[in-house]
Protein backbone atom coordinates (compact mmCIF):
# COMPACT_ATOMS: atom_id res chain seq x y z
CA UNK A 1 0.00 0.00 0.00
CA UNK A 2 0.95 3.53 -0.82
CA UNK A 3 1.83 5.84 2.09
CA UNK A 4 1.55 9.77 2.27
CA UNK A 5 2.89 12.78 3.95
CA UNK A 6 0.97 14.92 5.48
CA UNK A 7 2.81 17.98 5.93
CA UNK A 8 0.82 20.48 8.31
CA UNK A 9 0.85 24.44 7.07
CA UNK A 10 0.13 26.78 9.36
CA UNK A 11 0.86 30.52 9.55
CA UNK A 12 3.37 29.78 13.04
CA UNK A 13 2.54 33.39 15.03
CA UNK A 14 -1.41 33.38 14.53
CA UNK A 15 -2.15 29.39 15.98
CA UNK A 16 -3.06 30.00 19.94
CA UNK A 17 -3.43 26.76 21.90
CA UNK A 18 -5.38 29.07 24.33
CA UNK A 19 -8.27 29.68 21.60
CA UNK A 20 -8.88 26.29 21.40
CA UNK A 21 -12.02 25.02 22.46
CA UNK A 22 -12.77 23.26 25.43
CA UNK A 23 -13.07 19.38 23.27
CA UNK A 24 -10.29 20.55 20.68
CA UNK A 25 -7.85 17.93 21.81
CA UNK A 26 -10.47 15.83 23.53
CA UNK A 27 -11.52 15.32 19.49
CA UNK A 28 -7.63 15.13 18.18
CA UNK A 29 -6.80 12.42 20.68
CA UNK A 30 -10.03 10.66 19.20
CA UNK A 31 -9.11 10.80 15.84
CA UNK A 32 -5.81 9.84 16.35
CA UNK A 33 -6.63 6.67 18.17
CA UNK A 34 -9.28 5.79 15.47
CA UNK A 35 -6.65 6.18 12.52
CA UNK A 36 -3.79 4.56 14.93
CA UNK A 37 -6.57 1.32 15.01
CA UNK A 38 -7.49 1.64 11.21
CA UNK A 39 -3.80 1.19 10.91
CA UNK A 40 -3.00 3.95 8.80
CA UNK A 41 -1.14 5.92 10.96
CA UNK A 42 3.00 5.41 10.76
CA UNK A 43 4.19 8.17 12.41
CA UNK A 44 2.86 11.90 13.16
CA UNK A 45 4.48 14.90 15.32
CA UNK A 46 4.56 18.45 15.80
CA UNK A 47 7.46 20.60 14.88
CA UNK A 48 9.12 23.73 17.30
CA UNK A 49 9.05 26.72 16.13
CA UNK A 50 11.03 27.66 13.32
CA UNK A 51 12.79 30.55 15.92
CA UNK A 52 14.16 27.28 16.87
CA UNK A 53 15.50 26.24 13.07
CA UNK A 54 18.35 26.71 10.57
CA UNK A 55 17.24 26.58 6.72
CA UNK A 56 20.18 25.59 4.83
CA UNK A 57 20.86 26.59 1.08
CA UNK A 58 22.75 25.32 -2.23
CA UNK A 59 23.16 27.68 -4.65
CA UNK A 60 26.25 28.02 -7.11
CA UNK A 61 27.95 25.45 -5.38
CA UNK A 62 27.81 27.04 -1.79
CA UNK A 63 26.01 26.35 1.13
CA UNK A 64 24.32 29.30 3.36
CA UNK A 65 22.60 28.94 6.74
CA UNK A 66 19.67 31.48 8.37
CA UNK A 67 18.79 30.95 11.89
CA UNK A 68 14.93 31.26 12.30
CA UNK A 69 12.48 32.91 12.89
CA UNK A 70 11.85 33.38 9.28
CA UNK A 71 10.34 36.55 9.17
CA UNK A 72 9.58 36.63 5.54
CA UNK A 73 8.11 33.54 5.81
CA UNK A 74 4.18 34.08 6.41
CA UNK A 75 3.06 29.65 6.15
CA UNK A 76 5.51 26.81 8.03
CA UNK A 77 5.35 23.02 8.41
CA UNK A 78 3.96 23.41 11.39
CA UNK A 79 3.91 19.14 11.74
CA UNK A 80 3.56 16.03 9.43
CA UNK A 81 1.61 12.63 10.09
CA UNK A 82 3.07 9.58 7.74
CA UNK A 83 -0.13 7.71 6.37
CA UNK A 84 -0.26 4.50 4.90
CA UNK A 85 -4.02 4.22 2.85
CA UNK A 86 -5.05 2.33 -0.40
CA UNK A 87 -5.03 5.08 -2.04
CA UNK A 88 -4.69 8.99 -2.18
CA UNK A 89 -8.56 9.32 -1.90
CA UNK A 90 -8.01 7.74 1.62
CA UNK A 91 -5.45 9.86 2.51
CA UNK A 92 -7.50 12.85 1.26
CA UNK A 93 -10.32 11.56 3.67
CA UNK A 94 -8.01 11.45 6.70
CA UNK A 95 -6.49 14.77 5.90
CA UNK A 96 -10.01 16.03 5.79
CA UNK A 97 -11.30 14.85 9.20
CA UNK A 98 -8.05 16.03 10.38
CA UNK A 99 -8.85 19.49 9.75
CA UNK A 100 -12.28 19.60 10.49
CA UNK A 101 -11.08 19.09 14.27
CA UNK A 102 -9.60 22.02 14.21
CA UNK A 103 -10.76 25.14 15.76
CA UNK A 104 -12.85 27.22 13.10
CA UNK A 105 -10.98 30.55 13.78
CA UNK A 106 -7.61 28.85 13.39
CA UNK A 107 -6.14 28.52 9.58
CA UNK A 108 -4.50 25.07 8.92
CA UNK A 109 -3.31 23.52 5.66
CA UNK A 110 -2.62 20.01 4.93
CA UNK A 111 -0.18 19.54 1.82
CA UNK A 112 -0.98 15.50 0.82
CA UNK A 113 2.30 13.74 -1.13
CA UNK A 114 2.31 9.94 -1.97
CA UNK A 115 6.24 8.96 -0.92
CA UNK A 116 7.81 7.73 -4.13
CA UNK A 117 8.39 4.13 -3.36
CA UNK A 118 11.08 4.06 -6.51
CA UNK A 119 13.34 6.73 -6.24
CA UNK A 120 15.27 7.28 -9.65
CA UNK A 121 13.72 4.42 -11.07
Amino acid sequence: MPRYLSLVRIEENSIDMSTADPGFEQRMGALFEEITKAGVMLDTAGLRPTSESTRITWQDGKLSYTDGPFTETKEVVGGYALLQCKDRAEAIEWAKRFLEVHPKNWVVGLEVREVDENPGA
